[in-house]
Protein backbone atom coordinates (compact mmCIF):
# COMPACT_ATOMS: atom_id res chain seq x y z
CA UNK A 1 0.00 0.00 0.00
CA UNK A 2 2.93 2.35 0.63
CA UNK A 3 6.71 2.28 0.38
CA UNK A 4 9.44 4.64 1.53
CA UNK A 5 11.58 6.29 -1.12
CA UNK A 6 15.37 6.27 -1.10
CA UNK A 7 16.74 9.67 0.01
CA UNK A 8 13.14 10.90 0.26
CA UNK A 9 12.42 14.44 1.39
CA UNK A 10 9.96 17.31 0.95
CA UNK A 11 11.09 17.84 -2.66
CA UNK A 12 10.19 14.24 -3.54
CA UNK A 13 6.64 15.58 -3.80
CA UNK A 14 5.66 16.97 -7.23
CA UNK A 15 5.19 20.74 -7.11
CA UNK A 16 7.36 21.32 -4.03
CA UNK A 17 10.68 23.16 -4.00
CA UNK A 18 13.02 23.94 -1.13
CA UNK A 19 16.29 25.51 -0.07
CA UNK A 20 18.55 25.55 2.98
CA UNK A 21 21.34 28.07 3.44
CA UNK A 22 23.43 30.08 5.91
CA UNK A 23 22.15 33.60 6.62
CA UNK A 24 24.20 34.49 9.70
CA UNK A 25 22.12 33.55 12.74
CA UNK A 26 24.63 30.77 13.36
CA UNK A 27 28.38 31.15 12.91
CA UNK A 28 28.74 28.76 9.98
CA UNK A 29 25.98 26.16 9.74
CA UNK A 30 22.84 26.46 7.63
CA UNK A 31 20.15 28.40 9.51
CA UNK A 32 17.44 29.40 7.02
CA UNK A 33 15.10 27.10 5.10
CA UNK A 34 12.22 27.67 2.73
CA UNK A 35 9.61 25.29 1.39
CA UNK A 36 7.60 26.43 -1.64
CA UNK A 37 4.62 24.95 -3.47
CA UNK A 38 4.06 25.69 -7.15
CA UNK A 39 0.33 25.32 -6.46
CA UNK A 40 -1.85 26.80 -3.69
CA UNK A 41 -2.00 24.20 -0.95
CA UNK A 42 -4.55 23.39 1.70
CA UNK A 43 -2.98 23.37 5.13
CA UNK A 44 -3.51 21.57 8.41
CA UNK A 45 -1.48 21.59 11.56
CA UNK A 46 -1.09 21.02 15.26
CA UNK A 47 0.66 23.43 17.60
CA UNK A 48 2.19 23.44 21.06
CA UNK A 49 -0.14 23.56 24.05
CA UNK A 50 2.54 25.42 26.00
CA UNK A 51 0.95 28.61 27.37
CA UNK A 52 4.05 30.45 26.19
CA UNK A 53 3.88 30.44 22.39
CA UNK A 54 6.53 31.85 20.08
CA UNK A 55 5.62 34.80 17.85
CA UNK A 56 5.98 32.96 14.50
CA UNK A 57 3.87 30.09 15.80
CA UNK A 58 1.04 32.51 16.61
CA UNK A 59 1.23 33.94 13.09
CA UNK A 60 1.21 30.53 11.40
CA UNK A 61 -1.44 29.05 13.69
CA UNK A 62 -3.82 31.88 12.81
CA UNK A 63 -3.33 31.28 9.09
CA UNK A 64 -3.70 27.50 9.29
CA UNK A 65 -6.97 27.92 11.20
CA UNK A 66 -8.33 30.14 8.40
CA UNK A 67 -9.45 29.14 4.90
CA UNK A 68 -6.31 30.65 3.38
CA UNK A 69 -4.30 28.45 1.02
CA UNK A 70 -0.53 28.34 1.45
CA UNK A 71 2.33 28.75 -1.01
CA UNK A 72 5.43 28.95 1.17
CA UNK A 73 6.98 28.41 4.58
CA UNK A 74 10.07 30.24 5.84
CA UNK A 75 11.86 28.93 8.93
CA UNK A 76 15.02 29.91 10.76
CA UNK A 77 17.09 28.05 13.32
CA UNK A 78 19.37 29.52 15.96
CA UNK A 79 16.69 31.77 17.46
CA UNK A 80 13.20 30.75 18.64
CA UNK A 81 11.77 34.30 18.60
CA UNK A 82 9.87 33.30 21.74
CA UNK A 83 9.20 35.52 24.79
CA UNK A 84 10.12 38.53 22.66
CA UNK A 85 6.89 40.49 23.11
CA UNK A 86 5.41 42.86 20.56
CA UNK A 87 8.75 43.29 18.81
CA UNK A 88 8.98 39.54 18.29
CA UNK A 89 5.53 39.48 16.72
CA UNK A 90 6.40 42.43 14.49
CA UNK A 91 9.65 40.71 13.50
CA UNK A 92 7.79 37.54 12.50
CA UNK A 93 5.34 39.57 10.44
CA UNK A 94 8.21 41.50 8.84
CA UNK A 95 9.90 38.28 7.74
CA UNK A 96 6.60 37.00 6.39
CA UNK A 97 6.02 40.23 4.46
CA UNK A 98 9.56 40.33 3.07
CA UNK A 99 9.41 36.72 1.90
CA UNK A 100 5.99 37.22 0.33
CA UNK A 101 7.16 40.29 -1.59
CA UNK A 102 10.28 38.49 -2.79
CA UNK A 103 8.24 35.67 -4.33
CA UNK A 104 5.18 37.63 -5.45
CA UNK A 105 2.85 36.17 -2.83
CA UNK A 106 0.30 37.56 -0.42
CA UNK A 107 1.56 37.80 3.16
CA UNK A 108 -1.02 35.31 4.38
CA UNK A 109 0.20 32.73 1.86
CA UNK A 110 3.47 32.45 3.81
CA UNK A 111 3.86 30.51 7.06
CA UNK A 112 6.71 31.40 9.40
CA UNK A 113 8.55 29.34 11.98
CA UNK A 114 11.60 29.64 14.22
CA UNK A 115 13.61 27.36 16.48
CA UNK A 116 16.53 27.93 18.82
CA UNK A 117 17.25 29.97 21.92
CA UNK A 118 14.26 31.49 23.76
CA UNK A 119 14.21 35.17 24.76
CA UNK A 120 16.63 36.59 22.20
CA UNK A 121 15.55 39.25 19.71
CA UNK A 122 15.53 38.07 16.09
CA UNK A 123 18.12 39.40 13.65
CA UNK A 124 15.65 40.20 10.89
CA UNK A 125 18.25 41.84 8.66
CA UNK A 126 20.27 38.64 8.50
CA UNK A 127 17.13 36.68 7.57
CA UNK A 128 16.14 39.23 4.92
CA UNK A 129 19.62 39.03 3.44
CA UNK A 130 19.26 35.27 3.43
CA UNK A 131 15.89 35.49 1.66
CA UNK A 132 17.56 37.62 -1.03
CA UNK A 133 19.98 34.72 -1.66
CA UNK A 134 17.31 32.04 -1.99
CA UNK A 135 17.35 29.93 -5.12
CA UNK A 136 14.63 27.32 -4.94
CA UNK A 137 15.04 23.84 -6.37
CA UNK A 138 12.96 20.67 -6.63
CA UNK A 139 16.08 18.50 -6.32
CA UNK A 140 16.54 16.00 -3.51
CA UNK A 141 19.68 17.80 -2.24
CA UNK A 142 17.61 20.99 -1.85
CA UNK A 143 15.16 19.14 0.39
CA UNK A 144 17.98 17.73 2.47
CA UNK A 145 19.56 21.19 2.72
CA UNK A 146 16.27 22.50 4.13
CA UNK A 147 16.24 19.69 6.70
CA UNK A 148 19.79 20.57 7.71
CA UNK A 149 18.96 24.28 8.02
CA UNK A 150 16.27 23.73 10.68
CA UNK A 151 18.54 21.73 13.01
CA UNK A 152 19.56 22.98 16.46
CA UNK A 153 21.14 20.34 18.73
CA UNK A 154 20.19 17.62 16.23
CA UNK A 155 23.13 15.49 15.15
CA UNK A 156 21.58 14.56 11.81
CA UNK A 157 19.10 15.99 9.32
CA UNK A 158 15.75 14.20 9.13
CA UNK A 159 14.10 13.78 5.72
CA UNK A 160 11.65 11.16 4.48
CA UNK A 161 9.17 10.47 1.68
CA UNK A 162 6.83 7.65 0.74
CA UNK A 163 4.76 6.60 -2.27
CA UNK A 164 1.18 5.66 -1.44
CA UNK A 165 -0.77 3.32 -3.73
CA UNK A 166 -4.46 4.30 -3.90
CA UNK A 167 -7.37 2.96 -5.92
CA UNK A 168 -7.22 6.12 -8.03
CA UNK A 169 -3.45 6.23 -8.46
CA UNK A 170 -0.24 7.04 -6.63
CA UNK A 171 0.45 10.03 -4.39
CA UNK A 172 3.54 11.10 -2.47
CA UNK A 173 3.90 12.10 1.17
CA UNK A 174 7.17 13.76 2.12
CA UNK A 175 8.68 16.00 4.71
CA UNK A 176 11.42 17.13 7.03
CA UNK A 177 11.52 17.44 10.80
CA UNK A 178 13.84 18.49 13.60
CA UNK A 179 14.08 17.84 17.28
CA UNK A 180 16.56 16.46 19.75
CA UNK A 181 15.88 18.04 23.13
CA UNK A 182 12.90 19.79 24.78
CA UNK A 183 10.80 16.95 23.41
CA UNK A 184 7.42 16.08 24.85
CA UNK A 185 4.99 17.34 22.21
CA UNK A 186 1.41 17.58 23.32
CA UNK A 187 -0.47 19.07 20.58
CA UNK A 188 9.68 19.45 20.93
CA UNK A 189 11.95 21.80 20.35
CA UNK A 190 10.11 19.94 17.60
CA UNK A 191 9.10 20.99 14.11
CA UNK A 192 7.73 18.90 11.25
CA UNK A 193 6.97 20.29 7.81
CA UNK A 194 5.25 17.77 5.56
CA UNK A 195 3.37 17.74 2.31
CA UNK A 196 1.52 15.67 -0.26
CA UNK A 197 0.47 16.03 -3.88
CA UNK A 198 -2.98 14.64 -3.07
CA UNK A 199 -6.02 16.89 -3.21
CA UNK A 200 -7.80 16.88 0.16
CA UNK A 201 -10.49 19.20 1.53
CA UNK A 202 -9.20 21.31 4.42
CA UNK A 203 -11.52 20.11 7.21
CA UNK A 204 -10.83 16.46 6.42
CA UNK A 205 -7.10 17.19 6.07
CA UNK A 206 -7.07 18.64 9.58
CA UNK A 207 -8.94 15.61 10.91
CA UNK A 208 -6.37 13.24 9.39
CA UNK A 209 -3.40 15.27 10.66
CA UNK A 210 -4.79 15.53 14.20
CA UNK A 211 -5.29 11.75 14.39
CA UNK A 212 -1.86 11.02 12.89
CA UNK A 213 -0.12 13.40 15.32
CA UNK A 214 -1.96 11.87 18.29
CA UNK A 215 -0.58 8.45 17.33
CA UNK A 216 2.96 9.60 16.60
CA UNK A 217 4.44 12.92 17.72
CA UNK A 218 2.28 12.96 20.84
CA UNK A 219 3.68 9.61 21.91
CA UNK A 220 7.35 10.52 22.07
CA UNK A 221 9.49 11.97 24.83
CA UNK A 222 13.16 12.78 25.13
CA UNK A 223 13.09 14.82 28.32
CA UNK A 224 9.45 15.60 29.15
CA UNK A 225 9.65 19.27 28.13
CA UNK A 226 7.12 20.81 25.75
CA UNK A 227 8.57 23.61 23.62
CA UNK A 228 7.21 27.08 22.91
CA UNK A 229 7.62 26.48 19.15
CA UNK A 230 6.33 22.94 18.45
CA UNK A 231 4.33 22.59 15.27
CA UNK A 232 3.43 19.99 12.68
CA UNK A 233 2.29 21.27 9.29
CA UNK A 234 0.89 19.32 6.33
CA UNK A 235 0.41 21.03 2.96
CA UNK A 236 -1.69 19.32 0.27
CA UNK A 237 -1.07 20.98 -3.12
CA UNK A 238 -3.19 18.68 -5.31
CA UNK A 239 -0.48 18.40 -8.00
CA UNK A 240 -1.40 14.74 -8.62
CA UNK A 241 -5.02 15.71 -9.32
CA UNK A 242 -6.01 12.70 -7.22
CA UNK A 243 -8.80 13.71 -4.88
CA UNK A 244 -9.19 11.94 -1.55
CA UNK A 245 -12.61 12.25 0.04
CA UNK A 246 -13.71 11.38 3.55
CA UNK A 247 -15.29 7.93 3.88
CA UNK A 248 -13.61 6.49 0.80
CA UNK A 249 -11.26 3.50 0.70
CA UNK A 250 -8.52 5.86 -0.48
CA UNK A 251 -9.05 8.04 2.58
CA UNK A 252 -8.40 5.11 4.90
CA UNK A 253 -5.32 4.07 2.94
CA UNK A 254 -3.95 7.61 2.96
CA UNK A 255 -4.60 8.02 6.67
CA UNK A 256 -2.85 4.72 7.49
CA UNK A 257 0.12 5.80 5.39
CA UNK A 258 0.29 9.23 7.04
CA UNK A 259 0.19 7.69 10.53
CA UNK A 260 3.09 5.40 9.60
CA UNK A 261 4.96 8.34 8.06
CA UNK A 262 4.51 10.51 11.14
CA UNK A 263 5.62 7.62 13.37
CA UNK A 264 8.80 7.39 11.29
CA UNK A 265 9.47 11.11 11.69
CA UNK A 266 8.66 11.05 15.40
CA UNK A 267 10.89 8.05 16.08
CA UNK A 268 13.75 9.68 14.17
CA UNK A 269 13.59 12.54 16.68
CA UNK A 270 13.77 10.16 19.66
CA UNK A 271 16.67 8.25 18.10
CA UNK A 272 18.51 11.56 17.83
CA UNK A 273 17.62 12.63 21.37
CA UNK A 274 20.21 14.79 23.11
CA UNK A 275 22.88 12.47 24.48
CA UNK A 276 20.76 9.40 23.71
CA UNK A 277 22.47 6.03 23.43
CA UNK A 278 19.33 3.87 23.26
CA UNK A 279 15.94 3.92 21.52
CA UNK A 280 13.22 2.56 23.80
CA UNK A 281 9.81 1.25 22.72
CA UNK A 282 7.34 1.20 25.62
CA UNK A 283 4.26 -0.97 25.13
CA UNK A 284 1.40 -0.79 27.62
CA UNK A 285 -1.19 -3.49 27.04
CA UNK A 286 -4.19 -5.24 28.60
CA UNK A 287 -5.49 -1.89 29.87
CA UNK A 288 -9.14 -1.04 30.51
CA UNK A 289 -9.05 1.63 27.79
CA UNK A 290 -6.58 3.40 25.51
CA UNK A 291 -6.57 6.55 27.62
CA UNK A 292 -5.34 4.63 30.67
CA UNK A 293 -2.70 2.92 28.54
CA UNK A 294 -1.47 6.28 27.19
CA UNK A 295 -1.31 7.87 30.64
CA UNK A 296 0.76 5.01 32.05
CA UNK A 297 3.06 4.92 29.01
CA UNK A 298 3.61 8.67 29.24
CA UNK A 299 4.53 8.36 32.90
CA UNK A 300 7.06 5.61 32.17
CA UNK A 301 8.76 7.36 29.22
CA UNK A 302 9.04 10.61 31.20
CA UNK A 303 10.60 9.05 34.31
CA UNK A 304 14.20 10.24 34.81
CA UNK A 305 14.82 7.23 37.04
CA UNK A 306 13.64 4.78 34.37
CA UNK A 307 15.72 6.56 31.73
CA UNK A 308 18.89 6.65 33.82
CA UNK A 309 18.49 2.95 34.71
CA UNK A 310 18.25 2.19 31.00
CA UNK A 311 21.42 4.16 30.38
CA UNK A 312 23.18 2.07 33.02
CA UNK A 313 21.72 -1.20 31.68
CA UNK A 314 20.06 -1.80 35.05
CA UNK A 315 16.90 -3.97 34.96
CA UNK A 316 15.32 -1.95 37.77
CA UNK A 317 11.67 -2.92 37.34
CA UNK A 318 10.78 -1.09 40.56
CA UNK A 319 11.26 2.23 38.78
CA UNK A 320 8.96 1.14 35.96
CA UNK A 321 6.06 0.02 38.15
CA UNK A 322 6.54 3.05 40.40
CA UNK A 323 6.21 5.40 37.39
CA UNK A 324 3.00 3.61 36.40
CA UNK A 325 1.78 3.81 39.98
CA UNK A 326 1.98 7.61 40.21
CA UNK A 327 0.44 8.12 36.76
CA UNK A 328 -3.03 8.52 38.27
CA UNK A 329 -4.48 5.45 36.57
CA UNK A 330 -6.33 2.98 38.80
CA UNK A 331 -4.91 -0.53 38.34
CA UNK A 332 -4.04 -3.57 40.44
CA UNK A 333 -0.23 -3.93 40.68
CA UNK A 334 -0.67 -7.57 41.69
CA UNK A 335 -1.88 -8.30 38.11
CA UNK A 336 1.04 -6.61 36.35
CA UNK A 337 3.61 -8.32 34.13
CA UNK A 338 6.73 -6.43 33.03
CA UNK A 339 8.95 -7.66 30.22
CA UNK A 340 12.20 -6.36 28.76
CA UNK A 341 12.47 -7.73 25.25
CA UNK A 342 10.86 -11.18 25.69
CA UNK A 343 12.11 -11.72 29.23
CA UNK A 344 9.60 -11.49 32.08
CA UNK A 345 11.20 -9.64 34.99
CA UNK A 346 8.03 -9.08 37.03
CA UNK A 347 5.01 -11.40 37.13
CA UNK A 348 1.53 -11.28 38.69
CA UNK A 349 1.60 -11.70 42.43
CA UNK A 350 4.75 -9.59 42.80
CA UNK A 351 6.99 -12.41 41.57
CA UNK A 352 10.42 -11.44 40.21
CA UNK A 353 13.09 -13.95 39.16
CA UNK A 354 15.50 -13.29 36.29
CA UNK A 355 19.14 -13.58 35.29
CA UNK A 356 20.78 -10.19 35.95
CA UNK A 357 23.65 -10.83 33.53
CA UNK A 358 21.27 -11.89 30.74
CA UNK A 359 19.14 -8.76 31.24
CA UNK A 360 22.21 -6.55 31.31
CA UNK A 361 23.26 -7.88 27.89
CA UNK A 362 19.79 -7.06 26.54
CA UNK A 363 19.86 -3.56 28.04
CA UNK A 364 23.27 -2.84 26.52
CA UNK A 365 21.67 -3.00 23.06
CA UNK A 366 20.70 0.19 21.20
CA UNK A 367 17.05 -0.84 20.70
CA UNK A 368 15.05 -1.92 23.76
CA UNK A 369 11.39 -2.85 24.22
CA UNK A 370 9.62 -2.63 27.58
CA UNK A 371 6.18 -4.23 27.88
CA UNK A 372 3.91 -3.30 30.78
CA UNK A 373 0.89 -5.63 30.90
CA UNK A 374 -1.92 -4.57 33.25
CA UNK A 375 -3.83 -7.83 32.95
CA UNK A 376 -7.10 -5.94 33.03
CA UNK A 377 -8.49 -5.34 29.53
CA UNK A 378 -7.93 -5.27 25.77
CA UNK A 379 -6.58 -1.74 25.15
CA UNK A 380 -2.94 -1.03 24.31
CA UNK A 381 -0.59 1.72 23.16
CA UNK A 382 3.03 2.27 22.11
CA UNK A 383 5.24 5.20 23.10
CA UNK A 384 8.87 5.92 22.27
CA UNK A 385 11.67 7.42 24.34
CA UNK A 386 15.42 7.25 24.91
CA UNK A 387 17.79 6.98 27.84
CA UNK A 388 19.29 9.83 29.88
CA UNK A 389 23.07 10.07 29.66
CA UNK A 390 25.71 12.37 31.15
CA UNK A 391 25.95 14.00 27.71
CA UNK A 392 22.33 15.20 27.99
CA UNK A 393 23.29 17.21 31.06
CA UNK A 394 26.42 18.56 29.39
CA UNK A 395 24.48 19.70 26.31
CA UNK A 396 21.79 21.47 28.29
CA UNK A 397 24.07 22.93 30.95
CA UNK A 398 25.65 25.12 28.27
CA UNK A 399 22.92 25.33 25.60
CA UNK A 400 22.63 29.14 25.68
CA UNK A 401 26.28 29.95 26.32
Amino acid sequence: MFKYLNSGTITSIPGFKAVGLHCGLKKQKKDLAMIYSDFPAESAGTFTINKVKAAPLLVSQSIVKSDQKIRALIVNSGNANACTGEKGLNDALAIQEYCAAKFGLKNEEVLVSSTGVIGVKLNTEAIKNGIDKISLSDSLPAGHDAAEAIMTTDTKAKSFAMEVELESGKVIIGGICKGSGMIMPNMATMLAFTGTDAEIEKTFLQEIVSEAVAKSFNRISVDGDTSTNDMVILLANGASKIKITKGSDDAEKFKSALIDFYKTLAQSIVKDGEGATKFVNVIVQSAKNEKDADVIAKSIVNSPLVKTALNGADANWGRIISAAGYSGVDFDPAKVTIKIADKEIFKPGYVSHFDEDELKEILLKKDITITFDLGDGDASTEWWTCDFSKEYIEINASYRT
